[in-house]
């Protein structure tokens, strides 16, 4: 296949940023500049995602009782609604990107004039989806965004992934980029995690499925030399 590639940048949003997210990630602000840079290069199709909750989300630790809802520290078990034999464990968090709210907006900053599309994620209250792709659950999958169909339908060979968080939406984005058969890209400094010491597994699992880490600079040769 010509290469053709696409820009994805994830979750680039109020709530993930300071000063005022509910969980903002350490920095998060500071990529928009090099996503903005990325935005002006000749990608195929450039998409924007979004966290995109209702308040009821099971994600959030204000949906559970006691002891066990601390944001940031309790895990629960996530069972698929459609067959309880298949679970997932999950962190609980702050009630964050709420549908309608402030926090679930793109930063304003961000150079949304060059964004083809926006896929939101996240609506079904029943089931976490870190990924811009599907929730993580597969017999069956219950919820599924558009963005494969995207890429699809515009014959993209190549998915360069940016945003926030590097190890959880923007690292299962990528993992499930990769599973769609996109040859895909995780641009380095283009992305900041809630935890820097996870960003050497996060590392490990690219590397077992063929996801390559990349820096701008390379970024901006290969995609121009292409156009």
């Amino acid at each position: 296949m010509a290469f053709k590639p696409a820009l994805v940048i994830v979750d680039v949003q109020e709530d993930f940023c300071p000063p005022n997210g509910s969980l903002a990630v350490p920095g998060g602000r500071d990529i928009v500049p090099t996503i903005n840079k990325l935005l002006s290069l000749p990608f195929a199709v450039k998409i924007a995602t979004k966290d995109f909750h209702p308040q009821d989300h099971i994600s959030f630790a204000s949906n559970h009782p006691p002891p066990n809802n601390v944001p940031f520290e309790s895990m629960i078990t996530i069972k698929n609604p459609e067959n309880p034999d298949e679970t997932e464990e999950t962190r609980l968090w702050p009630d964050h990107c709420v549908q309608g709210t402030k926090g679930s907006e793109l930063l304003p900053e961000l150079d949304i004039s060059q964004v083809q599309h926006i896929v939101e994620k996240g609506h079904d209250k029943r089931v976490e989806m870190y990924s811009a792709f599907a929730d993580p659950f597969t017999k069956p999958n219950i919820s599924r965004s558009n963005l494969a169909k995207l890429l699809s339908d515009a014959h993209i060979s190549d998915v360069y992934v940016v945003g926030l968080a590097a190890d959880y939406c923007v690292k299962f984005t990528a993992l499930d980029a990769q599973k769609e058969g996109f040859k895909t890209w995780v641009v380095g400094e283009a992305t900041k995690p809630v935890d820097d010491s996870s960003i050497p597994g996060v590392y490990d699992e690219y590397e077992k499925v063929g996801v390559k880490v990349i820096g701008q600079d390379e970024v901006f040769r290969k995609v121009n030399e292409h156009a």
